[in-house]
C-alpha cells in the first residue's frame, strides 16, 4: 500500500549535477546509498532476535507465544531445523531461561563457524546451552548427518507427555535438514526421486506432496510424534504466500497424504514405472491410513508465521518514508523467470516516467504491464493499485518495493545468483528504454537476498541503473555475454571494482528476496502532488 507524502524527498536528494564520478552524478550515488539503507531495514526486521522477541515472552507465570498463553513449569522442550534456526534458538533460550529442559536443532554444515567469523556471536549458543546443535545437509542437500539430526529430533518429540510443551523453530532450508524417509525407503532412493521430479519440471507443491508422503516427520509427522504434548511452531517463511504446509514440508501441519495424488504426479512425469519397490510399498500402504494419521493431535498444534517477506517489506517501507520517498508495495510474492520480472520492472519505470509528462502514460503501456501479471505472480488488483499511485504521484520521489523468489534458467557455467542476474537484466531493460526516460529522472534498482548469499557467491545482490550498460561497455564488458553464461557475479565484480555489489555477509535469516526501485522526485513542484499520492 502507498503511504507517506510524495513531495517530501526534495530536501534529501542532491540537486542535479553534471554526470561525473565515472559517469555517475552525486545524486545517483545518493540513490544507491538510500537503496542500501532501505534494504538493510528490510533485513533487520526479520533477524532472529527481533522476531523471537516479538513472538515469545515470559510475563510473570505465563509464557506468551504468538499471543497465546501457556503455563511453563520447567516443561518446555525445543527442536528446530533450518538456515535461520540457530539464531532463533539462541534467542529462545535467552527468553525461556530455566523453563527450557533441553533441545536439538539441525542446522546447515559450517554455519556456526560462518556466524562466528561474521561477528554474529549473538546467534550462537553458549557453552552451557541446553540445546544440542547438529550440522548437516552440505550444499543444501539431505545427507547422513542431517538424518542423524532428524532422528535425534524424532526421539526427543516421541518421549514427551501431555504435561510438556514442544517449541518448534522452523525456517527455510528445513526440509533438507529433516530427512526421515519412511522405511524401507533409503535416503538415496528418496533423493533420486526428488532430483528426477525437479529435473522434469515438477512444481514445489508437487515435490512437497511426494516428500510428505514418503517421510516420517514431514506433513505433520513431527506433531504426531510429539502427541499428546502441546506443540507450538514459530515459523520464518521463505515460501511465497507463507503457506505453513509448504515451509520445510510442514512437519507440524496435519496434512494427510493422498496416495492418488502421489501416483498422479509420478504418472505425469513418467516416473511411475521406474519406481523402487520400497517407494511402491510405502505409497500402497498409505491407502486408507492417511486421514487418521494426518489429524492425530491436530487440536494441540499451533503454527505461527513470525517472519516473512511481507514483514521485511513493511520495515523497508517505513525506512523509505523516513528518507522522503513514497513507498509502494507491489507484491511480496513475485515469481517467474527473471527475464519476465526484469521486463516488468523496466515497464513500470517507463510508466512512471511517462506519468511525469503532460501526455501521461500510453494506454498500450498500461495493457502491457497488466498482461505480465500471470507471468510474475502479481494479481491485476496489485498492478492497478501500483499504476494508480505512479500516476497520482507524478512529481514525487517513489520507492517501489516487492519481494519473492524469481527463477533463473541455467544455460551457462558462470557464477552468479538470481538477484545479481535480475539486477543486470533490469539494467539492460532500462538502457533499452532509455530514450523514453527524461534526463532528470534518477532511477536505481536493487535486488538482494535477505540471507546475504545470492547463489554460490559472497554477495547478497546488486544495484543497477540506466547508465550501467554504457558504463560496462566503456570498460569492455558486454552484459549480454555474461547473461548468456549466467555469469552475473563475474560481471559485477569486474565492473567498476565491484562497487554495485551488495555485500552484507551472512545475515542469519531468510525470507526470500527484496526488490526495490527508487525513482527520484522532481525538485520543482513535487509538493503539488503530495495530496494525490497519499490519497
Amino acid at each position: 500500500m502507498a503511504s507517506g507524502l510524495c513531495g517530501a524527498a526534495g530536501s534529501l536528494l542532491l540537486s542535479s549535477a553534471p554526470w561525473g564520478l565515472g559517469g555517475r552524478s552525486r545524486r545517483m550515488m545518493t540513490l544507491w546509498t538510500q537503496g542500501r539503507e532501505v534494504f538493510g531495514a528490510a533485513v533487520s526486521a526479520v533477524l532472529p532476535e527481533n522476531m523471537m522477541r516479538g513472538s515469545l515472552a515470559l510475563r510473570g507465570e505465563c509464557l506468551l507465544v504468538d499471543g497465546r498463553s501457556f503455563a511453563p513449569t520447567g516443561n518446555v522442550h525445543l527442536v528446530g531445523f533450518g538456515k535461520a534456526v540457530l539464531g532463533m534458538a539462541a534467542a529462545a533460550e535467552r527468553i525461556l531461561g530455566d523453563h527450557l529442559v533441553r533441545g536439538v536443532v539441525s542446522v546447515p554444515h559450517g554455519i556456526q563457524e560462518a556466524l562466528r567469523q561474521a561477528g554474529k556471536g549473538e546467534m550462537l549458543l553458549g557453552p552451557d546451552s541446553r540445546i544440542t546443535v547438529l550440522e548437516g545437509a552440505r550444499h543444501n542437500l539431505p545427507d547422513r548427518d542431517a538424518m542423524e539430526a532428524a532422528s535425534a529430533i524424532r526421539e526427543l518429540a516421541s518421549g514427551l507427555t501431555e504435561q510438556d510443551l514442544l517449541l518448534v523453530l522452523i525456517s527455510g532450508g528445513g526440509s533438507a535438514l529433516l530427512p526421515a524417509p519412511t522405511p524401507p525407503i533409503t535416503l538415496e532412493e528418496k533423493q533420486s526421486l526428488t532430483r528426477q521430479l525437479a529435473a522434469r519440471g515438477a512444481t514445489i507443491q508437487e515435490l512437497n506432496t511426494l516428500r510428505k508422503a514418503l517421510s516420517q516427520l514431514k506433513g505433520g509427522g513431527l506433531a504426531r510424534c510429539a502427541h499428546p504434548a502441546q506443540v507450538v511452531s514459530l515459523i520464518l517463511s521463505d515460501v511465497i504466500a507463507d503457506p505453513p504446509e509448504l515451509i520445510a514440508s510442514g512437519p507440524t501441519v496435519p496434512s494427510p497424504a493422498d496416495p492418488g495424488e502421489c501416483w498422479a504426479i509420478l504418472e505425469k512425469y513418467g516416473l511411475r514405472s521406474s519406481l523402487p519397490q520400497s517407494v511402491r510399498d510405502v505409497l500402497s500402504g498409505l491407502v486408507g491410513a492417511g486421514t487418521g494419521q494426518g489429524q492425530a493431535g491436530s487440536g494441540l498444534v499451533h503454527n505461527a508465521i513470525i517472519g516473512s517477506n511481507a514483514l521485511a517489506l513493511e520495515a523497508a517501507s517505513a525506512r523509505a518514508r523516513e528518507l522522503g520517498f513514497l513507498p509502494v508495495v507491489l507484491s511480496p510474492a513475485v515469481c517467474g523467470e527473471v527475464q519476465a520480472v526484469s521486463r516488468l520492472y523496466g515497464l513500470l519505470v517507463r510508466f512512471a516516467s511517462q506519468a511525469r509528462s503532460e501526455e501521461g502514460p500510453a494506454g498500450s503501456l498500461r495493457e502491457a504491464i497488466l498482461g505480465m501479471g500471470p507471468e510474475v505472480g502479481v494479481p491485476d488488483r496489485d498492478l492497478l493499485h501500483t499504476l494508480k499511485v505512479l500516476e497520482e504521484c507524478r512529481g514525487g520521489a517513489l520507492c517501489l518495493l516487492s519481494g519473492g523468489e524469481p527463477t533463473v534458467q541455467l544455460r551457462g557455467k558462470g557464477k552468479g545468483g538470481r538477484n545479481q542476474e535480475l539486477a543486470l537484466r533490469v539494467a539492460v531493460e532500462l538502457a533499452q528504454g532509455g530514450s523514453s526516460l527524461p534526463a532528470p529522472l534518477g532511477v536505481a534498482f536493487l535486488s538482494g537476498g535477505t540471507d546475504g548469499q545470492d547463489g554460490p557467491t559472497d554477495a547478497a545482490g546488486a544495484i543497477a541503473d540506466p547508465l550501467l550498460v554504457s558504463e560496462a561497455r566503456e570498460q569492455g564488458l558486454d552484459p549480454a555475454e555474461f547473461l548468456d553464461n549466467n555469469d552475473s557475479y563475474t560481471f559485477f565484480t569486474r565492473l567498476s571494482r565491484g562497487d554495485r555489489l551488495i555485500r552484507t555477509g551472512l545475515t542469519g535469516t531468510n525470507v526470500m528476496d527484496v526488490h526495490l526501485v527508487l525513482i527520484q522526485g522532481e525538485e520543482a513542484g513535487s509538493g503539488a502532488h503530495a495530496a494525490a499520492g497519499s490519497s
